[in-house]
């Protein structure tokens, strides 16, 4: 699993017109991405990280403060644009393998008493974002 952490002062996801998750306080938003041979392991570690990386103001974590994080599936996060002009997407999980890798990865921070909004898996997604810092990092599992 691949996830971007940017550390934000607001952001909001909309499909179609409409707001459908958000958050309105300093906090993360993830975008999270799953490869074909990814499990509950790496579902585990990229939750954990992004509960526990001490990345918001202070050098505090999501879970010092309480702060929320957006999640939003993003399966460009496996680009391979090593050749030629158009990226190959084979190294992301097909849908129906990714989608419940990144639902896991909601209901492990939701585990972890993290408050979490979420983008629509697989819509064209407005992603809207106000990067504090900026502040953007990579994560690998």
């Amino acid at each position: 699993m691949r996830a971007v952490l940017q550390r934000v002062t607001r952001a909001s996801v909309t499909v179609d017109g409409e707001v459908v998750g958000s958050i309105d306080r300093p906090g993360l938003v993830a975008l999270v991405a799953a490869t074909h041979d990814d499990g509950p392991e790496q579902v585990e570690l990229i939750a954990r990280k992004i509960a526990d990386l001490r990345i918001l103001r202070d050098e505090t974590s999501v879970l010092d403060v309480g702060a929320p994080v957006l999640v939003v599936s993003q399966f460009t996060l496996y680009a391979d644009t090593r050749k030629g002009r158009r990226p190959s997407w084979n190294g992301a999980a097909p849908g129906p393998v990714a989608e419940p890798l990144v639902d896991a990865v909601v209901e492990a921070l939701r585990a972890k008493g993290v408050e979490v909004a979420t983008g629509v898996f697989g819509a064209y997604m407005q992603v809207e974002l106000v990067n504090d810092g900026p502040f953007t990092i990579l994560l690998e599992a």
